[in-house]
């Protein structure tokens, strides 16, 4: 990250995310934030206090009109609001969007367009693609110790206080838009795009008022690899049965990581990263390895870094491009189609 920190960050939204992620995050990577700005000005004025950010604004005009041309915007605002937001950052901005990138398709192929028009650099964060415990899992991959991967397993059960986010009461998806499109963007980063998406998304009597809070997705990559995705944010009976993980099999080796952030949320859990190599005339062994770190806030840096080192020309496309993202809402709508769709009968 060197020489990042030289360019100054400006923040639109001082939510929860920003408090207990984003600015957490920039703090341990040293990252330059000059300025915030949100609707409730005191919650801005609270969280500059909080993180020693010199400036905090009362209108997005005034934070805009103040931001030199090398400021680099972090948006934190819900989809819906995405291009409204987008309209007023100056052309050729450099921006880091909050997911999802825009409540469906339609919204996404908008913002692309409009990024593409105002001649923008703009990343969507899907930061789990750079928890720490994904970064070395793919060192594994990269140099094959795992071989070829066959295999990606996603497995969420447990109980999800959706009422902390009452945008999502009236909000026409809610699981796979908001939650599962981090697995699917995930294993994207891993394997590429899917050749199509199944899936089904239901509701819970618990949470009627809500639209889908469990889904199973099946991402098709072929005969050779399997890709699932299986969520229950409803598992409310405790935490000894809560489960969340990650597993990767390949035909050398295979790892599994069970994240922690989910359980008993907000509180979370330990992580832990496990991973097992194949040896002939060996049987096989399960070894722990310690990853420092974890989804929230570590990997909020590698979203920030993409688009600063974007920004800065080190790179000529940040990872987590709009242009890459596009797919990954490509997928989410393909899931919500299938789900509506339905499967096929099964009659005699």
């Amino acid at each position: 990250m060197e020489g990042l920190g030289s360019l100054p960050i400006y923040i639109i939204g001082a939510g929860g995310i920003v408090n207990d992620a984003h600015l957490p995050a920039y703090t341990i990577a040293g990252f330059n934030v000059q300025g915030i700005f949100d609707i409730d000005v005191e919650k801005a004025k609270a969280t500059a206090e909080k993180f020693s950010i010199p400036s905090s604004y009362t209108s997005l005009p005034e934070m805009i009109a103040a931001a030199p041309v090398n400021a680099v915007f972090d948006m934190a605002v819900p989809g819906s609001q995405t291009v409204s937001v987008l309209k007023q950052l100056p052309d050729g901005a450099a921006v880091l969007l909050q997911k999802p990138m825009g409540e469906n398709l339609e919204e996404a192929k908008a913002i692309l367009a409009l990024v593409k028009e105002k001649n923008i650099t703009a990343a969507v964060n899907f930061q789990l693609r750079y928890a720490p415990y994904i970064l070395v899992a793919k060192k594994l991959i990269a140099d094959g110790s795992i071989g070829a991967i066959n295999d990606i397993e996603v497995n969420v059960n447990v109980f999800t206080p959706w009422h902390l986010w009452n945008f999502l009461n009236d909000a026409p998806r809610v699981e796979i838009l908001y939650h599962s499109i981090h697995y699917i963007d995930l294993v994207r980063n891993l394997l590429g795009n899917p050749k199509s998406v199944y899936a089904k998304t239901t509701k819970h009597p618990s949470m009627a008022q809500l639209a889908s809070v469990r889904s199973n997705i099946i991402l098709n990559y072929g005969e050779m690899i399997a890709a699932n995705i299986l969520t229950n944010h409803c598992h409310n009976y405790g935490t000894p049965k809560q489960q969340s993980y990650i597993k990767i099999e390949g035909s050398k080796g295979a790892i599994k990581i069970n994240f922690g952030a989910l359980i008993d949320y907000p509180r979370g859990a330990a992580d832990s990263f496990e991973y097992v190599l194949l040896e002939e005339g060996k049987a096989p062994e399960w070894k722990k390895m310690e990853v420092e770190g974890s989804w929230f806030p570590h990997a909020f840096i590698g979203s920030m870094e993409q688009v600063l080192l974007a920004a800065s020309g080190k790179i000529k496309k940040a990872d987590n491009s709009v242009e890459d993202c596009i797919y990954t809402m490509a997928c989410v709508e393909a899931a919500y189609k299938s789900s509506e769709g339905g499967g096929t009968p099964a009659v005699v």
